[in-house]
Order: C-alpha cells, then sequence, then structure tokens
C-alpha cells in the first residue's frame, strides 16, 4: 500500500475511534445524570410549605392528570369581582405553576358575578369545568354551569351556553357541585348550599340530566349539619361523603364526614376532621382530596384563614396528610405551616 493512503486510513481509523469514544462518553454522561436526577427526585425532602399558591384563593378542587397534581380554586374576592378562574399544576406538590384565567364570564355570557368553587373531572380526552355563578336565587338566571377545554390548563368554553342547573330543588341553592365517577361509569353530581345536598346523574356528554330509575332528576341526600361543599371518593367499597360546616365567612367553618355503603347513603355523620387552630389559622374548610395513584398516600386540600387576616375574602389554599385509622375511619388532620412532603407521580 502506498505511504500516503496508509497515512491517510490511519488518520480516518483514528477519527472513527476518537468519534466513537466520544459517543460512548456521551451515552455514560445522559445515563449519569438521569440517574443522579432520579436520585435527587427520591432524595427530595422539601415540603410543600402552607399555603401552598400564593393569593387569595379558596374552595380548592384537586385532580391529578396524566403525571400532574392540579388545583381549581375560587378567586377569593367581593361577589362582583369574581368573574374568573385560574389553576395550578405541580409534578410534586411542592413547585406549582398558575395557569390564568383558564375561563372567565366573558366566554360565559349568563355569568354577572359570584363564579365560585369549581368541579372538574375528564372524559374521553375532554376537560371539563363545572362552577357556580350569580350566587342565584329563586326565579334568578345562574346555578350551575359547565365548560370544556381540549387540555386542562384550558382555555374552557362553555358548553350549554345556559345554567346545567338553575332550579332551587329541595332547598338546594345550585352551588358547590363535586362530580363522583361510579365504577360503572356513571357520573353522579352531588351540589347544594343553603344546608341541603342534592345528588343528579349527568348524561352521556354532560349537557343535561338523566333520570333515576323511579323517574326523579334529583335525590336529597344531606346530612346532619351539613351547611355546603360536598365531596365523595370511594376506598375499600365504601363511599366517604364530605362537606364543610359553619359559615365560611366566620372561624368556626370545619368539615366533617361519613361513611356509607351506597352512593345515595344513608350518610350518618362521624364528626368533624378539619376545624380551626388558635395557633395556626381560622376558618378551615371547603376542601377536596387527592388520592395518589400508589393508593395509599392521600392529602386534603382546603382553604383557611391566616390569623392576621379579618377581611373575610383573604382567604389561602392549604395541604395535609389525611391518614385513617385500622377501622377505616379518617384520623382529625392538623392545621400545619409545613404542608406535605414532595411526591411525584410515578408511570
Amino acid at each position: 500500500m502506498p505511504l500516503k493512503t496508509l497515512k491517510t486510513s490511519r488518520i480516518i481509523w483514528q477519527y472513527g475511534l476518537t468519534c466513537a469514544l466520544a459517543s460512548s462518553l456521551l451515552i455514560a454522561c445522559e445515563k449519569k445524570n438521569k440517574t443522579e436526577e432520579v436520585e435527587v427526585e427520591s432524595q427530595d425532602t422539601r415540603t410543600s410549605g402552607n399555603p401552598i399558591i400564593e393569593g387569595w384563593y379558596a374552595d380548592p378542587e384537586a385532580i391529578i392528570y396524566d403525571d400532574n397534581y392540579w388545583i381549581f380554586p375560587t378567586y377569593s374576592a367581593p361577589y362582583e369581582k369574581q368573574l374568573h378562574f385560574d389553576a395550578f399544576s405541580s409534578k410534586n406538590l411542592v413547585d406549582w405553576q398558575k395557569h390564568e384565567r383558564i375561563l372567565t364570564s366573558q366566554e360565559v355570557k349568563w355569568a354577572e358575578k359570584a363564579m365560585w368553587a369549581p368541579g372538574v373531572i375528564q372524559k374521553n380526552g375532554k376537560y371539563y369545568l363545572f362552577f357556580g355563578a350569580n350566587d342565584v336565587h329563586e326565579g334568578e338566571v345562574g346555578g350551575i354551569g359547565v365548560a370544556v377545554a381540549e387540555q386542562p390548563e384550558g382555555p374552557y368554553k362553555d358548553l350549554i351556553g345556559k345554567p346545567l342547573i338553575q332550579e332551587i330543588w329541595d332547598g338546594a341553592q345550585p352551588i358547590d357541585q363535586f362530580i363522583f365517577k361510579e365504577d360503572d361509569d356513571t357520573y353522579y353530581m352531588y351540589y347544594g348550599g343553603w344546608g341541603h345536598c342534592n345528588v343528579v346523574k349527568l348524561n352521556e356528554d354532560f349537557t343535561g340530566l338523566e333520570p333515576f330509575e323511579d323517574g326523579s332528576l334529583h335525590k336529597e341526600v344531606t346530612p346532619k349539619n351539613y351547611v355546603e361543599g360536598p365531596f365523595m371518593f370511594k376506598k375499600d367499597g365504601k363511599y366517604y361523603f364530605m362537606w364543610s360546616e359553619g359559615g365560611w365567612t366566620g372561624p368556626g367553618y370545619k368539615v366533617a364526614y361519613a361513611i356509607a355503603d351506597s352512593p345515595f347513603g344513608p350518610f350518618e355523620r362521624q364528626g368533624v376532621i378539619l376545624e380551626q387552630d388558635p395557633e395556626v389559622a381560622t376558618g378551615a374548610g371547603h376542601h377536596s382530596v387527592l388520592i395518589h395513584p400508589d393508593g395509599e398516600s392521600y392529602y386534603m386540600v382546603y382553604h383557611r384563614r391566616p390569623l392576621s387576616e379579618t377581611d373575610q375574602n383573604h382567604r389561602v389554599v392549604c395541604l395535609e396528610p389525611m391518614t385513617f385509622d385500622s377501622q377505616g375511619k379518617i384520623n382529625p388532620i392538623k392545621l400545619t405551616f409545613e404542608g406535605v412532603k414532595a411526591h411525584t407521580i410515578s408511570k
């Protein structure tokens, strides 16, 4: 082989070897970085702190979409200024991202004030946000509306252009709705203020209601001392029904619960599990529950009023661990400034 060709071959061989080594080093570094990321993730000892988000918010509805935690709260302000909803998302319960004005009164033409207490759920690839508006009374326009979006952060659009429920049935003001998906894919909606709670069955596309087997459109399921803010989850075949008691403007607002064998009750009150702590905050109530996919970690998401505040609208969103005793009853929840430990959602 000529000398010039030999030198050229050696240069090409050395260049190829260098590239191969560089590629191997790059792959090794990427693997090392990923390993370090996993180790950092598993060693994340931070806590959320309370409140978990900045600003005055209340009535938080919490849910898990894919690998993110989401919170949809009420913007806490005078009724005339409650004309939009923000949302917050997190991968670890510690770092929260704000998604502004996911739904506003400009989209809901019939909403003039008091857009309250979102209730959210996903179905068939779409994201639904139910809400109350106008603090409706008999004969007025308002009540429970529903909006839809292609992604959790919106933008949401009014689904039917009018309230889904406007009537005052069984004395229940149509507000504070919670959507519960049963194991057979039936969607029930619990709602009601003024000390009364009803349950209705949603139709397939959430544009209306379906009658129960007896032909009725609504059933009253009000437990003792109920005021507003219903919430339901199912654990070990039992239905845990929860609600708020007392007045939301005062320090004695609190959360109680019942356990039943049916989504229609009867709901026998077990007792109070969340209430004010004179060393931490007052007015602790109107909550929801996050259930981690591991089936073992439960979190209560709720609002409270800092001790330094007297304005009824100065409320903040907080997180606490929720645990059960050996009989399946919910242990009383302690208000803290620490909040909860970082916890991701593993796929």
